[in-house]
């Protein structure tokens, strides 16, 4: 069948369209994706304002246009971080399913970072032994770490890249104190959870997922994207160290003309790095493995694992309610 999953991030309202059934892995046969940056557009009172809400209703409406032209069965729609912690997501959410028809499900941070962590398993299997997970998204990072496809440890903490961006980086490029301010907090913030994870033992497989983790291992030398999702991908945590002081010295456009990092998350890079480094150096991780799979992924993957056996009549718009 062929499947859609819409999410609704921090930065972006993304459409992936799959060809899937059980058994097999999802194909990408579609991506359609906006940049909406709703972390950005809460107000003082951590609200979705008018004109937020209106561009994500015209922006859902779109997307929902492209899962009906590209023949998707079934749509399964989500909105983490941004939505979640809106102080008027019931409203958002009423409104957006009075006007598009589309019942946003929204994710705690902990089904985010069990839905990564699965898409992570899945895709390096049984032999990657104990993974641990690392997710850095516009509004959160995920830590997940387990052997199985239910994680031992799962947290979600306040610290993606857009979210940490605007509330502690005003300058262009940044004061250095405010480098160095963002550096300790997040350091302070994962610190807290470290404990949790490291009494379950030392990881065999320690994993990024995310656009910024890919970004990230690009400026310090992986492969290209168009070299294919097979070529292994890595980050160390001494690259890390050499890049972010360059990337804090750096103006928004003079990093945006780095290889393999868009405009529209420039801005970001810094601050992601920060908590990419943060979270390597106090959990002992030398390096990572860039996963292509993510939470939309671990969406798509749990959905067909409930699919019937049997093939069924498609439903139209089965997600919408």
């Amino acid at each position: 069948m062929r499947l859609g999953v819409l999410d609704v991030g921090s930065n972006t309202v993304h459409l992936l369209v799959v060809d899937a059934h059980p058994g097999a892995r999802p194909l990408p046969a579609h991506s359609h994706k906006a940049e909406l940056r709703l972390a950005e557009l809460l107000d003082e009172d951590a609200a979705i304002g008018p004109h937020g809400v209106d561009r994500l209703v015209a922006t859902l409406t779109d997307a929902l246009q492209a899962a009906e032209d590209k023949g998707c069965e079934d749509v399964l729609p989500f909105a983490t971080s941004a939505v979640r912690e809106a102080s008027n997501a019931d409203q958002v959410l009423a409104r957006v399913r009075d006007e598009t028809g589309i019942d946003l499900a929204v994710l705690s941070g902990a089904e985010e970072a069990r839905l990564t962590f699965l898409a992570a398993r899945r895709w390096f299997g049984w032999s990657a032994g104990r993974l641990l997970v690392l997710d850095i998204g516009g509004g959160s990072l995920e830590i997940a770490y387990g052997m199985d496809e239910e994680p031992d440890a799962a947290v979600s903490l306040p610290l993606g890249a857009g979210r940490l961006t605007a509330g502690w980086l005003p300058g262009d490029p940044p004061d250095p104190a405010d480098v160095r301010a963002l550096r300790r907090h997040v350091r302070a913030r994962i610190a807290r959870s470290v404990g949790e994870f490291t009494r379950l033992g030392r990881p065999d497989h320690v994993v990024g997922t995310s656009k910024t983790f890919k970004q990230l291992a690009r400026i310090a030398g992986a492969a290209r994207s168009t070299e294919g999702l097979y070529v292994q991908r890595a980050l160390t945590r001494k690259a890390l160290e050499e890049w972010v002081p360059k990337l804090a010295a750096m103006t928004v456009e003079q990093r945006g003309a780095l290889p393999g990092v868009s405009e529209g998350r420039a801005a970001q890079l810094l601050a992601g790095a920060l908590v990419a480094e943060g979270a390597m150096d106090l959990f002992g991780v030398d390096e990572l493995e860039i996963c292509p799979w993510a939470l939309r992924e671990g969406v798509i993957l749990r959905r067909l694992d409930h699919l019937p056996t049997e093939p069924t009549e498609p439903t139209e718009r089965a997600a919408l309610r």
